[in-house]
């Protein structure tokens, strides 16, 4: 599955309106993660993104 076709959705916690925003897409053995601003650039379509284990996004949810 390209991550172009994943269902990206805006963090609870990104709504501030001050254009911090993070973006997450889940699969079944991955969570995908992107900073919403990199990802509007139409020069580069394919911005940096994280790709975490369920287990460690976990983790990260936990500690954060």
């Amino acid at each position: 599955m390209s991550t172009s076709d994943l269902a990206w959705f805006k963090s609870s916690y990104s709504s501030s309106g001050d254009g911090d925003c993070v973006e997450i897409a889940t699969s079944p053995s991955t969570i995908h993660i992107r900073d919403s601003k990199n990802n509007q650039n139409p020069h580069n379509p394919q911005s940096p993104q994280l790709a975490l284990s369920p287990a460690t996004w976990t983790e990260f949810i936990r500690t954060v």
